[in-house]
C-alpha cells in the first residue's frame, strides 16, 4: 500500500496563520509530479507548534486538496496515547487515508509501553498505520521485538518509517517481519541504500522541492533499475546533505521552498531562520542543481 514516495509536506504560514492558498499549491505540485502520497502534520510540517484545531484543519484541507489522487497520511502520533487516538480519529473523519504514528517522545516508555501505546491507537481506528521510529528525536527506537508483536496483533499496522540512519535495521526487519510489512526510509540520503536491501520507498523531505526526481528515483528502484536510480541519487545527494548539515529540519527545506517561490520562509518559534552564510550556502546548492 505504501510503496513509493510520500512527501512530508511543510506547513506554509503567512503572518502567523496557515497559508491555505500556498498549501493547496503545494499539494497540487506534489501530485502533479508523481508522488504516491503526502504527509501533513509531520515533523517537517512543524506539528509540535500547531494547536489542536490547526492540526485538524491542515489534515482536512490536505485531504480536500488531494482529491483522491494519492495517500494522505496524517501525522497523528503523540507522547500521550489518549491524544494520539483522538488525533487519529479526527484525521480519519477529516478524510485522511492513513496515519503516521511516531514513537512517543520524551517520556521514554518501556517496550511493553510502546506495544500497548501503538496497539491502543490501532484498535481505535480503521486507518492503515505506518509506525515512525526516529530515535534522534524521540530518545528511543521501536525495537524489533515490539515490531514483531505489533505486526502479529494489529492488522492495520502495515509499515514503518525507519529514520534511525542504519540500513542494517532494514535487513534485520526483513528477517523477522511478514513479507507484506513495508519498510520506508525516513532519510532522503539513505533511500537508495534502504531500498537496495528491501525497503519500498521513502517519506521524503526533499520531495517538497523535487517531487518528480525523488519519485522517479524510487520508481526506478521498484522496477529494478538501480543504475538509473543511482544517477538521480548522485545528482541530488548534495541537496540531501545540505538539508542535514545546515540546520534542523524543517528549517532548510522551508528556506529552499521559499527561495523557489513555493511559500514563505515563515517558521514558528522555537524554530528560527538560518544565518545569512548558511542561506547563501543553500542558495548556491540550489543554483548549481538548477532548482532556482
Amino acid at each position: 500500500m505504501f510503496a513509493g514516495t510520500h512527501t512530508a509536506i511543510v506547513t506554509p504560514f503567512l503572518n502567523g496563520n496557515l497559508d491555505e492558498e500556498a498549501l493547496k499549491k503545494l499539494v497540487d505540485f506534489q501530485f502533479a509530479n508523481g508522488v504516491t502520497g503526502v504527509v501533513p502534520c509531520g515533523t517537517t510540517g512543524e506539528s509540535p507548534t500547531l494547536d489542536h484545531d490547526e492540526h485538524k484543519h491542515v489534515v482536512q484541507l490536505t485531504a480536500q486538496f488531494a482529491k483522491g489522487r494519492g495517500v494522505v497520511m496524517a501525522g497523528t502520533g503523540s507522547n500521550s496515547t489518549r491524544e494520539a487516538i483522538e488525533l487519529t480519529q479526527e484525521a480519519e473523519a477529516a478524510g485522511a487515508t492513513a496515519s503516521l504514528q511516531v514513537a512517543p517522545y520524551y517520556n521514554k516508555p518501556t517496550p511493553e509501553g510502546l506495544f500497548q501505546h501503538f496497539k491502543a491507537v490501532a484498535d481505535n481506528t480503521k486507518l492503515p498505520i505506518m509506525l515512525y521510529s526516529i530515535p534522534g528525536r524521540c530518545g528511543i527506537d521501536i525495537g524489533l521485538d515490539v515490531l514483531v508483536r505489533l505486526a502479529e496483533s494489529c492488522p492495520n499496522i502495515r509499515a514503518i518509517k525507519e529514520a534511525g540512519g542504519n540500513p542494517e535495521r532494514v535487513s534485520q526487519m526483513k528477517q523477522i517481519l511478514p513479507a507484506s510489512f513495508e519498510i520506508l526510509s525516513g532519510d532522503d540520503g539513505l533511500t537508495l541504500p534502504f531500498m537496495s536491501v528491501g525497503g519500498v520507498g521513502v517519506v521524503s523531505v526533499a520531495s517538497n522541492l523535487i517531487p518528480k526526481q525523488i519519485s522517479d528515483m524510487v520508481n526506478l528502484v521498484l522496477k529494478g533499475d538501480y543504475a538509473g536510480a543511482l544517477k538521480i541519487h548522485t545528482q541530488f545527494y548534495p541537496l540531501f546533505a545540505a538539508f542535514l548539515k545546515l540546520s534542523t529540519n524543517p528549517i532548510p527545506i522551508k528556506t529552499a521552498m521559499s527561495m523557489a517561490g513555493h511559500c514563505s520562509n515563515e517558521l514558528r518559534l522555537p524554530l528560527v531562520p538560518m544565518e545569512e552564510a548558511k542561506n547563501e550556502e543553500l542558495k548556491a546548492t540550489l543554483v548549481k542543481l538548477g532548482l532556482i
